[in-house]
């Protein structure tokens, strides 16, 4: 399971890094560039991933018993409104028939990407130091 999460997170700040690079070339739309066609396929696998995100954290939580388990929960509840939420972003800006790089621009600046990127921070971090604990 934590190869999963270790992927899906990998997608998720993979297509963050590629849509900072989109924002930067000032384009009007998606159509007709390799990096438009690009842009939608890292936007889907991120999309991909946010979908049961909070779960898989959960079933992790519980098959490793980390403690203390209501903690980890309430914030699981946190990582799960902000996974919606910036999935729901990504999801908009898919829908568009032609995506700006200030359209982009703005995905990116979004407080929801931005906490569920600090939540995907948070969660590696935490895995980090419990499997050094186990070490």
């Amino acid at each position: 399971m934590r190869s999963e999460l270790s992927d899906r997170c990998n997608s998720i700040e993979e297509a963050y890094e590629f849509t900072l690079a989109y924002a930067a070339q000032g384009l009007e739309s998606d159509r007709g560039s390799g990096s438009g066609a690009q842009l939608r396929e890292f936007l889907r696998r991120s999309d991909d991933a946010l979908t049961g995100l909070a779960d898989l954290f959960r079933r992790i939580v519980a098959a490793e018993h980390l403690e203390p388990a209501d903690r980890y929960h309430a914030f699981i509840d946190v990582l799960d409104r902000d996974a919606h939420d910036a999935q729901a972003a990504i999801q908009l800006v898919l829908a568009q028939p032609a995506i700006s790089s200030q359209l982009v621009d703005n995905l990116n600046a979004s407080i929801h990407l931005r906490a569920l990127l600090t939540d995907l921070f948070l969660i590696d971090e935490l895995l980090k130091a419990r499997s050094a604990e186990r070490a």
